[in-house]
């Protein structure tokens, strides 16, 4: 009886081994795993040596890029230059002709503020102002402020000449050219031994009375005399030598030179 009852109990202590099978699958997956990740990094480590000696190749051997600073061909660069250089030139062409427009309105200004002048004092049929290539021309007939064959100013055309000289106070000032002017009837005065002194004198002694005006910088004056070798009319007849006879006030662009 004891024999078979310790028999027993010896049977019904025997451990259960069922376990072992779920640990040992996941044994075998961990060693799969672990083969995977060791041959993924075996592949990135040889990329990268690849990739490495590449690198050195092209920085070491005479085939190099940086063997060749300039890739494109030189009859495309030359090309693109050329581009540039059109745009460039465009840009400039374009801004110049902005810098005209804008100083052809300011000129404009200028001789709307004289003519309103000229209307006031009425002085319509004596003074004139015409838009030239040239610049903003004001033109005085010579009986507005000289006597016959005379080159001083009248002493009651004195005024007058002072204010002209206000209608030429600009901010910034302008390059302003005085120049006279006559017929081309010879100069009878001992004075003069040509219409062409006769012309000069006219405009520096206008330009003088002009620049007593202390608003008025004379660096920014000049005078010059034509004679009668610029008529604007006939001198065929007494009122186209009228014309002829005259001092012209030449108010320049500031894009030009004086």
């Amino acid at each position: 009886m004891s024999r078979r009852r310790r028999k027993k109990e010896h049977h019904e202590e025997h451990v259960d081994e069922s376990w072992l099978i779920p640990y040992a699958d996941i044994l075998t997956l961990l060693l799969a795993l672990f083969i995977v990740l060791f041959s993924m990094s075996t592949v990135d480590a040889q990329k990268l040596q690849a990739m490495s000696q590449a690198f050195n190749e092209a920085f070491s051997s005479g085939t190099g890029i940086f063997e060749y600073p300039s890739p494109m061909p030189e009859e495309e660069a030359q090309a693109l230059d050329d581009v540039k250089s059109e745009d460039e030139e465009e840009k400039e062409e374009q801004s110049e002709e902005k810098a005209k427009q804008i100083e052809k309105l300011e000129l404009e200004n200028i001789q709307k503020k004289v003519e309103a002048y000229i209307a006031e004092k009425n002085l319509t049929d004596k003074l004139d102002t015409s838009l030239t290539d040239e610049g903003l021309l004001l033109t005085i007939r010579d009986n507005v402020l000289f006597p016959s064959g005379s080159s001083e100013v009248r002493p009651e055309d004195l005024k007058t000449a002072s204010e002209i000289s206000d209608l030429l106070v600009m901010s910034p000032p302008r390059n302003i050219v005085i120049s006279g002017h006559t017929d081309n009837v010879p100069i009878k005065n001992p004075q003069f031994e040509s219409n062409w002194e006769l012309s000069v004198m006219r405009a520096i002694n206008f330009m003088k009375i002009l620049l007593k005006n202390d608003k008025l910088d004379p660096a920014w004056f000049s005078a010059k005399g034509f004679g009668e070798f610029q008529p604007v009319a006939s001198n065929d007849t007494a009122e186209g030598k009228a014309k002829n006879r005259r001092v012209e006030i030449l108010i320049l662009p500031r894009t030009s030179s004086n």
